[in-house]
């Protein structure tokens, strides 16, 4: 009698059991699945390592397990008398699994010239080396970068039945995304958001005084909650059967990686290779000054301690969420930006309630303004500026720290492209085709690395399109739009056309704006700054585009996008019933307003 224990979950506790696999009495074979566990982050089946009866079930739905725990008591079996018992008529949800991997691997084109199969090579697993002997590993499928687009490759050329391999330079999964990126910052919005709302509510006679901020626990918080989603990546990536190995991957040739780590130095070569290396910071070299008080979107995120003042250079969306969650922290924030506008991409009527808002918050927005110079002293960071209008020099102001935030690019010059002969343009961007195809058949590019938008949301469609045409499926990256959203307070987001586009492009439309003024919701929120707005084929009717400011903007969107794919005409979101009062009736008055049907306003008729 053996008994079947949970097996390394990734470092996962207190997983939950939701379905139970199997009976008392039924035979299985080594590798059938028992259980399905599901964590923060993902499910996963437990699979039996040896053949045998079922004879005791140990756990039950619900019922929370760990690493080592004992989940069935079977009387152990020869597999292949085990098999023979499925053979006679019991078919298990497992042995569909295998059928369809078959069939995906029978499918998948091959690559003669660069198949292991083909040529008699083994693989040989990765072990520790020194960097005098490069050791080889053969893969099908090579992934470069672990961020959305990295993993999203790895993990959906896996569930296809390829054999592959994700190569990151970090320790953890998830790339700049989840690490120094999006789900840090929309943490950190969050508390400040939860401050704002606190404050707000003094009006409404609810007063919760001044708020005490533990750096320290909110900073723990932040990382706890990037931890649960890099923890839960590696735990996929063990379930799949993902093999990742941490170093950093460089070209030998168009079938060959160089991967250097602290065990040395390591030679992977591939059938396939997915790059998804990313993108840095953009650094100017006004602004390259070796000192710790001047720092990055990854050093600001880290947030060791709240200065008492902070110069914020740049005036887009990083920019001023961080000035967001500075500024609600207690820090003295000033704003410079280049160009006219804030959040330069979107149209000015969407970016005038968050600039008015802004204004209220932190010392000063100063936009057509250039710093020319960044100088260190025992007070701070003195900077000097220039009004980029007439070029003028404006006084210089110490700040305790320097944010900037001037934009990123492209990780290509990080990987030696040119030994795999791979086609990159002007920008440092690299050229593929609608499969992600880069001049290289065989190797694919997506995400930041292929050109903007720089969006972790367009990199993993381009992740799914990569890995399916790597599996031999037809695929092809076809969005027609894909939305932008400034996370600030209040949240911006557009998808489409914007005037500003038209405007320059001579396109002709027609638009509706709805204002939040006059939405119930908005109202019973205290939050009516909002406005939504549609713009319109006028011949067709079909929507082009649309812009929302307010909150939650960011989850409004994504009608406005669907209507688009879906060559919606406007009609169509206006005859849909939203649920009232919700901020999603402002996407469906709009329409109402374009069509002249909207009872929520009056619009008097334009006279004959």
């Amino acid at each position: 009698m053996s008994k079947v224990t949970i097996p390394d979950i990734g470092g996962a506790t207190d997983v939950e059991v939701i379905e139970v696999l199997v009976s008392e009495g039924d035979s299985v074979s080594d590798g059938d699945s028992l259980i399905t566990l599901e964590s923060d982050k993902a499910s996963m089946d437990v699979p039996t390592s040896q053949a045998g009866k079922i004879t005791k079930i140990l756990v039950k739905v619900g019922d929370k397990v760990n690493e080592g725990d004992a989940i069935v008591e079977l009387d152990a079996q020869d597999d292949s008398a085990s098999k023979s018992d499925s053979s006679k008529g019991k078919s298990t949800k497992e042995d569909s699994k295998k059928d369809d991997k078959e069939a995906q691997e029978k499918a998948q084109p091959s690559d003669n010239k660069s198949s292991s199969k083909a040529s008699g090579e083994t693989k040989a697993e990765p072990s520790s080396g020194s960097s005098e002997s490069a050791e080889k590993f053969s893969g099908k499928l090579v992934v470069i970068g672990a961020g959305p687009g990295g993993y999203t490759a790895a993990f959906r050329a896996a569930d296809l039945g390829l054999d592959v391999t994700l190569i990151e330079r970090y320790s953890a999964l998830g790339g700049v995304c989840l690490n120094v990126g999006c789900i840090p910052s929309k943490a950190l919005l969050h508390s400040a958001a939860v401050i704002s709302q606190a404050r707000e509510l003094q009006q409404h006679g609810i007063d919760f005084g001044k708020p005490s901020i533990d750096v320290d626990k909110l900073r723990h918080f932040k990382e706890s909650v990037v931890g649960k989603l890099t923890g839960g990546l590696a735990s996929m990536a063990k379930a799949r059967g993902v093999k990742v190995i941490q170093g950093v991957a460089t070209f030998k040739d168009t079938n060959t990686l160089d991967v250097q780590s602290e065990k040395g130095s390591q030679e992977v070569g591939f059938d396939r290779a997915i790059i998804a290396a990313g993108s840095r910071v953009t650094t100017l070299p006004a602004f390259e000054i070796d000192d710790q008080r001047v720092i990055d979107s990854t050093g600001a995120l880290e947030l060791e301690s709240i200065p008492k003042t902070m110069l914020i250079i740049g005036g887009g969306i990083i920019g001023l969420e961080m000035a967001t969650v500075y500024s609600e922290l207690g820090c003295e924030v000033s704003i410079v930006e280049f160009l006219p506008q804030i959040i330069a991409g979107a149209d000015k009527d969407l970016v005038a309630p968050l600039e008015k808002r802004m204004k209220s918050l932190v010392k000063s927005i100063m936009t057509s303004t250039k710093v020319t110079k960044l100088e260190a002293n025992k007070k701070g960071i003195k900077v000097s500026f220039e009004n980029v209008k007439d070029g003028s020099s404006l006084d210089a102001i110490t700040y305790e720290k320097v944010l900037v935030a001037t934009g990123r690019k492209p990780n290509t010059d990080k990987l030696n492209i040119e030994s795999a002969n791979i086609n990159v343009n002007d920008h440092g961007f690299i050229e593929v085709d609608h499969q992600m195809r880069t001049s290289q058949d065989h190797i694919f590019a997506i995400g930041d690395i292929v050109g903007q938008p720089m969006l972790a949301h367009k990199a993993t469609h381009e992740a799914k399109v990569a890995a399916e045409v790597c599996a031999g499926l037809k695929s092809a990256f076809e969005a027609r739009v894909i939305p932008s959203v400034a996370y600030t307070d209040p949240e911006i987001a557009w998808v489409g056309l914007t005037e500003t586009q038209a405007k320059q492009e001579n396109i002709e439309y027609e638009k509706a704006v709805f204002p939040w003024a006059a939405s119930g919701r908005a109202i019973g929120n205290d939050r009516t700054e909002g406005k939504t707005k549609l713009l319109v084929d006028p011949a067709t009717h079909r929507v082009l585009g649309g812009g929302i400011v307010g909150t939650q903007a960011g989850d409004l969107i994504a009608e406005v996008a669907l209507a688009i794919e879906m060559g919606s005409d406007v009609s169509d979101i206006g005859l849909t019933i939203h649920a009232h009062p919700t901020l999603s009736e402002t996407v469906a008055m709009a329409a109402e307003v374009y069509e002249g049907t909207i009872t929520d306003l009056y619009i008097p008729k334009k006279k004959a």
